[in-house]
């Protein structure tokens, strides 16, 4: 590969590696929109029943998570037991998929909150940036794509293949059940329960759409630099720039990865009620 060649390949690694950054940037203005609701939550005093509402609702993100938590072992266990010696490079994966879907079967089953519904319903944009919602879809898709083409080329192990092309399916799907459920119940009837109603779908909204991309990107992200590396030894005349944007997109694939689920563990803290800010 001549200087034009590296030059090229240098200026398509750097182009790869933008929508990495801009994914990032997006999570991090949904930050703003948490502080708003957090902030509403705040300003207004609940109901009893609002109240109640947000204490049952933590109790039960905590509970299901740890069970999560349970899963991931069961999860490592289950390597040990299949791929023996070489599970050790699974421990951590599997670990992370079972916290994961403890986050994404909290949001799922969350129970109906115990008050007074009236005849709106939100929109779906009213509760996460549409941008995000379609990132999370798109992953999800150029995941299983990929493995069944690693798959199908004989480059992945079987077990390999069909955990890569379960955990994100049923992770997307369990996204979509909580976003379905969202959209689906009417609002709060009582004026100040409306900002706890608010925040609650925002916070749903962001934890499965994190979760569900997390489960996506980063496996996305090991997949591309195998076929990249694999394209890489190949021998070939001229530049061959296929094998730098598959190990460009893994990169950023696994980079955004990284950052959302920085962003997730930003959302894990549950909508809380403090002092009113107009009291007194």
């Amino acid at each position: 590969m001549g200087k034009v060649g590296r030059l090229i390949a240098v200026v398509l690694f750097i182009a790869v590696m933008v929508p990495s950054g801009l994914l990032a940037r997006a999570w991090a203005r949904a930050a703003d929109r948490r502080l708003v609701a957090s902030g509403s939550v705040e300003l207004v005093p609940p109901s009893e029943a609002g109240a109640a509402v947000l204490a049952r609702q933590a109790r039960h993100g905590r509970r299901v998570r740890q069970l999560g938590f349970v899963l991931g072992l069961v999860l490592v266990g289950v390597s040990v037991a299949f791929f023996a010696e070489a599970s050790v490079f699974l421990w951590l994966p599997a670990l992370v998929v079972g916290l994961l879907a403890g986050v994404l079967l909290a949001e799922a089953t969350r129970p109906r909150p115990r008050w007074a519904t009236g005849s709106r319903r939100p929109r779906r944009a009213e509760q996460i940036s549409p941008w995000l919602l379609w990132t999370m879809r798109g992953a999800v898709a150029g995941e299983l794509v990929a493995t069944s083409v690693l798959w199908d080329a004989g480059s992945l192990r079987d077990g390999v293949a069909v955990a890569a092309l379960v955990a994100p399916a049923v992770a997307w799907l369990l996204a979509e059940v909580a976003l379905l459920r969202l959209v689906v119940r009417p609002l709060a009837a009582d004026g100040s329960d409306v900002p706890v109603d608010e925040a609650l779908r925002t916070w749903s909204a962001h934890l499965v759409v994190a979760a569900a991309s997390t489960v996506a990107l980063l496996p996305l992200g090991a997949l591309l630099l195998v076929a990249g590396v694999d394209l890489g030894d190949r021998v070939s005349d001229g530049v061959d720039l296929l094998p730098v944007a598959l190990v460009a997109g893994g990169f950023s694939a696994v980079t955004a990865g990284l950052a959302v689920a920085w962003f997730l563990v930003t959302w894990l803290r549950p909508v809380r009620r403090s002092a009113p800010a107009l009291a007194g």
